[in-house]
């Protein structure tokens, strides 16, 4: 039976033309089901016009309100009680309440994931108060998928769902974080790594001292210690911990620093005719090499720690990127991670 996947049609800076594009490729590449959540007005037209004639499993769940970027996140999902990640994350919560596991069947109204490209402040902050916290998790991590040398991606949590963090969130955000690597990103025996400034222990600031013996403690997780910046993409660490001020610094550098990276590589082949000429005999490894770098490869970055699925994709996010979101909902779904969570923490 197919996987129903709630998509909040509202999310990205150029909504709804890119939910829509990217849920008619995610049901006819990966047979989903796809739910768009959003004003049936405005999505009605132009969902018809993508199908073109074709009978494909992308539906219209009707929401009158929908929360934007420049929105103030508590103050929005408190007042916008019809807004489209509300309803769709109601949707989610109704197919855990079903009595069915996160990939069962799911019926009207129901569904085993939700991807928005929205307001991330508000998406956690709607995540945890309609669909609740995993037992043992104090707090929710969001996490991002970074390309290595060795072609194996990496996980990075937290990137911004939390400011403050103390040791026990750390060891959680490991436990989460080894948990997604495993079952979804399918790496045997993922290495977790506590991102710091020195490999040795007594490297680091108060927060990462207290938290190495915890994660040393932790039955099941194959911990490596200390992590520096650079082994976020040299494949050292196939899971990297670290606080949400810490992780979101990391990640808005990397974005610039690959923009920066993708500009200067364009401007050098551009500057004479034998690097024209070059460019054209390598396209298809400037090709390989754009999409090792693309985000929109990995779809978005998973809210672990809430009780269900929850996907958060970026605000420019095209239609590919909302394929690919859809498609990392439905495989978090089907991976049934969130019970290994629950069940990992119990032991810990």
């Amino acid at each position: 039976m197919p996987i129903d996947i709630v998509v909040d049609a509202m999310g990205s800076d150029k909504a709804p033309e890119p939910e829509i594009r990217g849920a008619v490729l995610a049901a006819r590449q990966y047979g989903v089901r796809v739910h768009l959540v959003g004003p049936e007005d405005i999505l009605r037209p132009i969902l018809r016009q993508h199908l073109r004639g074709y009978h494909l499993p992308v539906f219209i769940v009707p929401a009158t309100e929908w929360i934007t970027m420049g929105d103030k996140a508590a103050q929005a999902v408190r007042t916008k009680r019809d807004s489209t990640m509300r309803v769709g994350l109601k949707m989610v919560r109704e197919g855990l309440a079903s009595g069915h596991s996160d990939h069962g069947p799911s019926g009207p109204g129901k569904a085993a994931g939700f991807f928005t490209a929205g307001n991330t402040g508000a998406a956690m902050a709607t995540a945890k108060m309609v669909l609740g916290m995993l037992s043992g998790v104090d707090r929710p991590a969001l996490a991002t998928i970074l390309p290595t040398v060795r072609g194996i991606p990496s996980l990075l949590l937290d990137v911004g769902a939390n400011v403050d963090s103390d040791p026990d969130n750390l060891v959680q955000f490991a436990v989460m974080g080894h948990m997604y690597a495993q079952n979804v990103l399918k790496i045997h025996n993922p290495r977790v790594g506590l991102l710091s400034i020195g490999e040795e222990d007594s490297k680091g600031n108060s927060l990462t001292r207290d938290t190495l013996p915890l994660l040393r403690a932790v039955p099941g997780i194959n911990f490596i210690g200390n992590v520096e910046g650079r082994d976020l993409f040299n494949g050292h660490a196939d899971v990297t911990v670290c606080d949400g001020f810490v992780g979101n610094v990391a990640l808005k550098t990397t974005e610039g620093a690959a923009k920066l990276f993708g500009g200067a590589l364009r401007e050098s082949l551009k500057s004479t005719v034998t690097s024209q000429v070059g460019a054209l005999l390598s396209r298809k490894a400037i090709s390989d090499f754009k999409r090792r770098l693309d985000y929109s490869e990995y779809g978005g970055a998973p809210l672990l720690g809430v009780r269900g699925v929850c996907i958060v994709g970026h605000g420019s996010s095209n239609e590919k990127a909302i394929m690919n979101g859809i498609r990392v909902a439905a495989e978090f779904a089907q991976a049934e991670v969130n019970s290994g969570i629950e069940a990992a923490l119990l032991s810990t």
